[in-house]
């Protein structure tokens, strides 16, 4: 990605997400930073998925997932989900998280609130597939701000590209 538009991109403010999914007994989490509401009549929000990750291959056969908003108090599960000891298939084992009541995909305990969501469409979007949602069930955690990104010390901006934040600003 040019360099100049990366450095734009970076300048996007999004809240931080942990997408989960359950695929048997195989229960995986991914951190995710492209979710926006898309509709209020009915409620809908989307979802952008790598392409190349594990769980965009779980979501497209399963139609479901859940959605874990982080809150600023659970900025450790942004750390564990960006960092490469997560890039396994379960990567959940360790975390302390429940199914979900109807839809059965992960709701981290740490998470601000959970929502479980059934795809309604999706579309290939480049090197993503933006998944479109609506809401089953909701799990609302204890009173936090949700984390975003201009907390972080970096910013994924697509593909392998990571723009680091230093005192200055984005280098």
């Amino acid at each position: 990605m040019e360099s100049s538009v990366a450095q734009a991109f970076a300048n996007l403010t999004t809240g931080i997400y942990v997408l989960t999914v359950a695929d048997g007994a195989q229960h995986h989490g991914m951190s995710s930073s492209w979710v926006t509401q898309v509709s209020g009549a009915p409620p809908l929000f989307s979802a952008a998925v790598d392409n190349k990750h594990f769980s965009r291959a779980i979501i497209a056969r399963t139609g479901v997932f859940g959605m874990n908003i982080v809150g600023r108090r659970g900025q450790s599960l942004e750390d564990y989900f960006y960092s490469a000891g997560a890039r396994r298939a379960d990567n959940l084992a360790g975390l302390d998280y429940q199914l979900s009541p109807v839809l059965k995909v992960p709701w981290l305990a740490q998470a601000r609130a959970s929502i479980e969501a059934r795809v309604t469409a999706s579309m290939l979007a480049g090197d993503h597939t933006i998944f479109v949602a609506e809401p089953v069930g909701v799990r609302l955690g204890a009173g936090d701000r949700p984390l975003t990104s201009l907390e972080l010390d970096y910013v994924y901006v697509g593909g392998q590209q990571v723009i680091a934040r230093d005192r200055a600003g984005w280098s």
